[in-house]
This record gives C-alpha cells, sequence and structure tokens, in this order.
C-alpha cells in the first residue's frame, strides 16, 4: 500500500505510539520538507516489511509541534524508534 505508515498527532500519540504492544518508528516530517519526501517511501517499506513487528508511523511537526518539542526534534526529517512507551533509538536526525 501507497500509505503503510499512518498518520499520528498530538491528540493520539500517547495511543498510538508510547501504548503500542510492538515497537513503533516515528517518521517526524512536514510538508514544507524536501529530504522528508525521500524518507517517507523507506518508511512506508519498513512499515510493510516488518509488519506484526514494528509499527511505523508519521508526524508532521507543524501540525503537532507539541510532541516535536517534548523530544527535542531540531531538524526533520528525524527518526526514532520507540518501544513500551519509550524512546530507543534516533535513526536520523
Amino acid at each position: 500500500s501507497p500509505n503503510a505508515a499512518e498518520s499520528v498527532t498530538d491528540s493520539d500519540w500517547e495511543e498510538k505510539v508510547l501504548k503500542s504492544d510492538l515497537p513503533v518508528l516515528v517518521d517526524f516530517w512536514a510538508p514544507w520538507c524536501g529530504p522528508c519526501r525521500m524518507i517517507a517511501p523507506l518508511v512506508d517499506e519498513l512499515a510493510e516489511e516488518y509488519k506484526g513487528k514494528l509499527k511505523a508511523v508519521k508526524l508532521n511537526t507543524d501540525e503537532s509541534p507539541t510532541v516535536a518539542t517534548e523530544y527535542g526534534i531540531r531538524s526533520i526529517p528525524t527518526v526514532m524508534i520507540f518501544k513500551n512507551g519509550k524512546k530507543m533509538d534516533t535513526v536520523i536526525g
């Protein structure tokens, strides 16, 4: 599917990411960010490849600045992995 990774926002961040049973890969992006467009297909690919083992989501930092600020996202694209509600790894950023 073209959009394997689902969108998350400030309002459902806790439910979809922090309370997820699976590890969650989060792609922080924004519409004006050129490099983000190159990363998006890779995130979708990972979502497909690791279906059932990993959940991939995308967060638009323009629409959900609270989460981005909370995790100190200064430059995008940034890709992080969360497990059991904790940040495990920053893959890109």
